[in-house]
């Protein structure tokens, strides 16, 4: 394992900690949204860890791993997504955003940040696990 000062940049202490009050409270409205549009409870129970099957491309590695995972991970996707079947009048595609970007913003709560090349474990909100 490398020393700390081989690590990738991470948020720490306070910061890290408003990020992941940032995830809770994101993750609040999210919900609340999904409720408010009308989406069925099933749907979102039944996909909600859906994006986490990003976790198998790191077979093929930590660097493919890392870049799926992001792609997954990021916000950006699910906004299209949501303002994309907002304008067209998909309800469907409305609720898949928003289920896509709760669980984004669930895992930014646990500390699941998005990840560096360097391993699984390396995100911007800081090392997942126990550090040595």
């Amino acid at each position: 394992m490398p020393d700390a000062a081989a690590r990738p940049p991470a948020a720490i202490g306070a910061l890290r900690a408003l990020l992941r009050a940032e995830g809770v409270a994101e993750f609040m409205v999210l919900a609340l949204l999904y409720e408010r549009v009308g989406g069925p409870w099933w749907l979102f129970a039944m996909l909600f860890l859906t994006p986490d099957l990003s976790f198998l491309a790191y077979l093929a590695g930590a660097r493919v791993g890392a870049v799926a995972y992001n792609a997954v991970h990021a916000v950006v996707a699910p906004a299209l997504l949501g303002a994309a079947a907002l304008v067209v009048g998909w309800p469907l595609g409305v609720s898949l955003a928003l289920i896509w970007a709760a669980h984004i913003q669930i895992d930014r709560a646990l500390g699941y940040g998005l990840k560096y090349a360097s391993g699984f474990g390396d995100t911007h909100l800081g090392r997942i696990g126990k550090v040595a």
